[in-house]
This record gives structure tokens, C-alpha cells and sequence, in this order.
């Protein structure tokens, strides 16, 4: 049993640590993409707009995912997912960076659905 628990809270750092990397790298490329609001910008495509509007919900549920883990789980791993399959049924092409925080919201959710148990 305490080895149970040494792996949920081995799970729950790692999770942590990857949400910051991912806010701590992501949100100056967010911001330096020039006007970040989608659907603002004529220039921008479909495609453009759609990660501008799922970046923002995945950076609030990375930091919601700290005390909230459901609820920053879903709000990670929805958007993104949608985002992914987007872009294979449009664009034929997978984002794999965005595998590595839609990882950390499987996790956060994990933990939730875990907790709860």
C-alpha cells in the first residue's frame, strides 16, 4: 500500500513538473505569435484560429490541473484532442509537441478519477 501511494505522488510531481515546463515555455510563444486573440486577424487561417483558441484553455488547465486535476484535465485533453484530430482529418498532419501536454492532462486526470477512488 505505501508503495501505492509513493507512485501516485511520484505521478502527481511529474505531472506538476511537465504542466510548468510546457506554461513556462509555451506562454512566451503564445504571446510572441504577434496578436494572440484568434479570429481577430485576417491573415490568420482556420488553422491559426484554432490553436490560438486551445492554447489559452490548455494554459488555464495546466495551472488548474495543480489543485483541480479533473477539471485541468479535461480542460487540456479535450481541446487538444479535438486540435489533433483536426488536424489530421484537415490538415493530414499530427502536432506531436502538443502530445507531451496532452500527456499531463491524461495524468491530471488520472489523479482525479484516483483520488476520488
Amino acid at each position: 500500500m505505501k508503495s501505492s501511494k509513493n507512485q501516485f505522488k511520484i505521478m502527481k510531481w511529474v505531472t506538476r513538473i511537465i504542466s510548468l515546463v510546457v506554461i513556462l515555455i509555451g506562454l512566451p510563444f503564445y504571446f510572441g505569435y504577434g496578436n494572440p486573440m484568434p479570429f481577430i486577424n485576417e491573415d490568420y487561417t482556420l488553422w491559426d484560429n484554432l490553436w490560438l483558441t486551445i492554447f489559452p484553455l490548455m494554459f488555464i488547465g495546466l495551472g488548474l490541473g495543480w489543485k483541480y486535476e479533473k477539471i485541468g484535465g479535461y480542460l487540456v485533453t479535450i481541446p487538444i484532442s479535438l486540435g489533433l484530430l483536426f488536424g489530421l482529418i484537415v490538415e493530414k498532419e499530427l502536432v506531436t509537441h502538443m502530445l507531451i501536454p496532452l500527456v499531463a492532462g491524461i495524468l491530471f486526470l488520472i489523479q482525479g478519477y484516483k483520488k476520488e477512488s
